[in-house]
């Protein structure tokens, strides 16, 4: 774990990225330009987690259920997906970091699934942060997923249900190879995780900023990061 100002900085933090279209609304435009906001401080917070020493960042990007939102509003965020994907690979490059994606990918436009690919497979090797993406990702459909490959494993033989553990479910699961986070960030306020990595939030330590998200910055995370070291962590009642 590495250490920041004499503090101790979290190896894998999470991200729920929320309030983008509140920032936008305040300012009197579209939730478009909320989102185009939001995806330039996701650069940013990339360049400063490395610099700060976090080992994995994952990030809430579109989730399974955004698709319920407008066409106009789907739209927009596959269009700026484009454009942020060959931003976030000069910033990858430039800060050796590692990128993954988590979800069900299939669902987007031959192009985009194919710059998504071109990210990971461009990054594959660098070494200083891993930057994990959960993009058309809900938590519930990873673990469906996840249940469906291994029930399939358990028809073929590869796999006995008396050996089924904590640490086989796990990698199942799109997170596999990933520690869990150790701390969770929400901004804007709201108090609920929206279908997140609900397996492995279960030790996590939450922080809620009213802050929104085109609002955050490097302050705010360094912010959270006290308040985490704050914490006495525990695991099942025992302090550890």
């Amino acid at each position: 774990m590495a250490e920041y100002d004499g503090m101790k900085v979290p190896s894998h933090v999470a991200i729920i990225m929320d309030g983008n279209g509140r920032w936008a609304k305040k300012r009197g435009r579209p939730r478009s330009f909320g989102h185009a906001q939001g995806c330039t401080v996701v650069e940013q917070t990339v360049r400063d987690a490395a610099d700060l020493g976090i080992d994995y960042l994952t990030v809430y990007a579109f989730s399974t259920e955004n698709w319920k939102r407008s066409e106009e509003e789907v739209s927009a965020l596959m269009r700026l997906f484009r454009i942020y994907i060959k931003k976030l690979l000069k910033v990858a490059l430039e800060k050796n970091v590692k990128v993954v994606m988590i979800g069900e990918r299939s669902r987007f436009a031959p192009d985009l699934i194919a710059g998504l690919n071109e990210l990971e497979e461009k990054t594959r090797d660098n070494t200083r942060m891993t930057f994990v993406i959960a993009i058309n990702y809900g938590s519930r459909d990873e673990i469906r997923r996840a249940m469906t490959r291994m029930a399939e494993d358990v028809k073929r033989g590869l796999v006995q249900p008396e050996a089924v553990s904590e640490e086989l479910i796990s990698s199942y699961l799109d997170t596999a190879g990933l520690p869990d986070p150790d701390l969770l960030i929400r901004t804007s306020g709201e108090l609920r995780l929206s279908n997140f990595l609900l397996w492995q939030l279960a030790y996590t330590e939450l922080y809620v900023t009213d802050v929104l998200w085109p609002d955050f910055n490097k302050d705010e995370l360094i912010r959270a990061i006290r308040a985490y070291n704050g914490r006495e962590r525990r695991f099942g009642g025992v302090v550890s």
